[in-house]
Formats: C-alpha cells, sequence, structure tokens
C-alpha cells in the first residue's frame, strides 16, 4: 500500500514537471504549422519535434531586451571607451598572431582587410569569450510566438536553427546565444551561417560556434556577399 502511494506521487510530481516545462508553447497553433511543416522536410519526423519543443522555456528576458528603449545615439569617443580597452586590444593582437595565416588567406580570397574581421570578431564576442549564454531554441520561439512585430522574421529563424542544428550535428537544446538568436564566433543568426557559413580549414564542417577559422572564413564570405 505504501509503495503505490508513493509511486502515485513520484508519478504525480512527473507529470506535473513535465507539465510545466512543456506548457510555455502548448497550444500555439503557429507551433503546430512549423512542426507540420518541418516534418515533412525530412530532417525530423513529428515525434522528434514534439521532443524537443516539450523542453522549450518561453524567455521574458528575451522579450524584455527585444522591446527596451532605444538607446541614445552614442558618440564615437562613448563606443571608443568601451571597445578599444587595453584589455581587448591585447587579445585582439593575440589573435591575428594566432590567426594570421587564416587571415591572410581569407584577405586574399574575399577581398576583406584582415583588420574589418579581427575587428568585427572583438566587438561581437570579444574573440570567442562572450558567445552568448541563452539557449538559442528558448530565444527563437519565444520571439517567433510572442514577439508579434517580428514573428514571421524569427519564426523563419527557428526553422533555419532546427534544420542546421540536424546538418551540423548540434543538439538544438544545447546552443548558446543571444537574446536573439545569433550564434557563434561572430554572431551569425541561423539563416546567414546556412548560407553564408564555410568550412575555412577543411575539416568538411562549417562550425561557427567552436572553429575561429571557420568564424573568419565565414565572416570574409559574408562580407563579400
Amino acid at each position: 500500500m505504501i509503495k503505490a502511494i508513493v509511486l502515485s506521487v513520484v508519478s504525480s510530481a512527473v507529470l506535473l514537471s513535465n507539465s510545466a516545462r512543456s506548457g510555455d508553447f502548448d497550444n500555439y497553433p503557429a507551433l503546430e504549422s512549423v512542426i507540420a511543416e518541418l516534418s515533412t522536410q525530412g530532417l525530423y519526423n513529428k515525434e522528434q519535434l514534439n521532443d524537443i519543443f516539450f523542453e522549450v522555456e518561453r524567455q521574458q528576458v528575451t522579450l524584455d531586451l527585444m522591446t527596451r528603449p532605444a538607446e541614445k545615439v552614442a558618440l564615437w569617443k562613448d563606443y571608443r571607451a568601451r571597445f578599444l580597452t587595453p584589455r581587448n586590444i591585447n587579445n585582439g593582437v593575440a589573435f591575428w598572431q594566432k590567426y594570421h595565416e587564416a587571415l591572410e588567406v581569407a584577405e586574399q580570397q574575399f577581398g576583406v582587410p584582415q583588420e574589418i574581421i579581427v575587428a568585427i570578431l572583438g566587438v561581437e564576442t570579444r574573440y570567442g569569450a562572450n558567445k552568448g549564454r541563452l539557449k538559442v531554441i528558448d530565444s527563437l520561439t519565444t520571439l517567433a510566438f510572442d514577439f508579434p512585430r517580428r514573428s514571421e522574421y524569427f519564426t523563419q529563424e527557428l526553422k533555419n536553427f532546427l534544420m542546421l542544428s540536424k546538418e551540423q550535428g548540434l543538439d538544438p537544446l544545447q546552443v548558446r546565444g543571444s537574446y536573439a538568436g545569433a550564434m557563434g564566433y561572430g554572431q551569425f543568426m541561423p539563416s546567414s551561417w546556412r548560407k553564408l557559413g564555410i568550412d575555412f580549414d577543411g575539416d568538411n564542417k562549417a562550425d561557427l560556434i567552436n572553429n575561429p577559422i571557420d568564424a573568419i572564413g565565414s565572416i570574409g564570405n559574408y562580407f563579400k556577399e
């Protein structure tokens, strides 16, 4: 009798826990439409997609950051003080020295000066030190279905993210990035990664999250386009 009661309590707790995690986007017709569309493309079936979205959580912080009042226009001296710190400069020099060969090839191949690529990597993620902490699928799902002003755009990015995850062998529930869903060294959105991300070191994988050489080549390719 006691065992049965314990099992009943545990089962109820599990069901309540699962409901809390899955309830964020329950009964969203737009999500059902996304699942139906993606399941016809052969990368996922409906069960897999339902399992993924079962884990997705609505991120209020994402909505707050997207709707915060626009910052006042900053002068160059303000940006200079923010980005041209001794630490950033030293890290930039170290990055340039370490990856000078890839930067030279990118400049020759895409016509983008090395210093531009290095500067972008410094501004976007401090040379990979700050790639973002939020789960990308949480951010994109929140913006796709709870941010009407940009819903169409972020719905497409959500689809691209799921396709990208399958193509790149990523776990979509583990990838982290910015509050808007940008990822990796260069903060590429999923559609940009799929279109412009390249394998720049010959390992047959365009890894913009962990591979700075692929990021260098992809930024060059982005600006060439």
